[in-house]
């Protein structure tokens, strides 16, 4: 196996690679960035994520850096602030949902301790081990993020359906989809 293969969806793109050697799929435990990636997830619906991470410096600096609590207060003039903000999607049902979920982030962080705890109990601290031998394979959604997602959808939290559920487990290492041939597939356990 070449040293450094990877996932052909990372592969020809720099910024791609990037993402995918260093944090897809690398279990995440920092709520700050759980919450981040959550975000980022959500702005993907519909598009591509090629696209949100070429926009990521720009949802950073418009979001405060994801700081859940700043974010929670948010307020009309921000929020038409950030709908002016050519560096994001200005998208309206999205941008509120973002707001919407740093308040649902904040009551879970009180009922758990923290999204880490809440988010990795799902599968008691493991990571689902896949092995797609291509890209093909992989579902876009599963039992494990339908379980998810109708829960934080009863928990009041937006624009978390199974698929955006399921990326959200791939990119915070709750699911490790790197294809078996992938240098990464072994990197993060």
């Amino acid at each position: 196996m070449n040293e450094r293969q990877r996932c052909l969806w990372a592969e020809n793109d720099e910024k791609m690679a990037k993402y995918h050697d260093g944090v897809w799929g690398k279990p995440e435990h920092d709520d700050q960035k759980l919450f981040a990636k959550l975000c980022l997830d959500l702005m993907q619906a519909g598009l591509t994520w090629r696209m949100i991470l070429y926009k990521q410096e720009g949802f950073e600096r418009a979001f405060d850096n994801f700081d859940i609590e700043t974010i929670t207060r948010y307020d009309e003039a921000k929020f038409e602030q950030l709908m002016q903000d050519a560096g994001i999607v200005r998208n309206r049902l999205k941008i509120r949902a973002i707001i919407n979920n740093a308040q649902r982030t904040l009551e879970v962080q009180k009922e758990f301790g923290s999204l880490d705890a809440y988010i990795w109990s799902f599968t008691k601290g493991e990571v689902v081990k896949n092995q797609w031998q291509a890209l093909e394979e992989i579902p876009s959604s599963s039992p494990l993020s339908d379980t998810i997602s109708k829960d934080l959808k009863k928990r009041g939290f937006k624009f978390v359906g199974t698929t955006i559920v399921y990326a959200y487990l791939q990119a915070i290492g709750v699911i490790n989809d790197h294809v078996t041939s992938c240098f990464c597939y072994e990197k993060y356990e």
